[in-house]
């Protein structure tokens, strides 16, 4: 059953959509690439930190560049934890990682990092919007 629907500029509905991201970034099966499985962790994080981003300013710029939205965010007063911060590290699943040919394709060892840097951002983000 879908989650409850919260209106687009409610931290709460960015979560939600951060947290089906994660869940389908580790939701492995035949036919799936790696990258796209990564692409989706790369989402599940930007979504989360956006949530953040919306919760201490009411907004965010549409980019990618995770350690830069870490880096707004930070600005806002918002204090962010060093595994977090490991979420600059999924930024390059955003765009050369979804075209063919472009990088190497993804090892299981590189999809597993990248679920649990996103894993851990949605979990921290939780914790920050759970605060109200």
């Amino acid at each position: 059953m879908p989650p409850e629907r919260y209106p687009p500029d409610d931290p709460r509905e960015w979560l939600n959509r951060a947290r089906s991201n994660l869940a389908r970034a580790g939701a492995q099966m035949p036919g799936v690439y790696l990258e796209d499985l990564c692409f989706d962790a790369q989402q599940a994080a930007e979504k989360a930190i956006k949530a953040v981003l919306i919760k201490r300013k009411g907004a965010f710029p549409y980019v990618h560049d995770l350690a830069e939205l870490l880096s707004l965010v930070e600005a806002s007063g918002e204090s962010v934890p060093q595994p977090v911060r490991q979420a600059g590290r999924l930024t390059r699943f955003a765009i050369a990682h979804r075209y063919p040919g472009v990088i190497e394709p993804v090892t299981p060892q590189e999809h597993r990092e990248a679920l649990a840097i996103a894993d851990g951002v949605v979990r921290w983000a939780e914790e920050l919007i759970r605060e109200d």
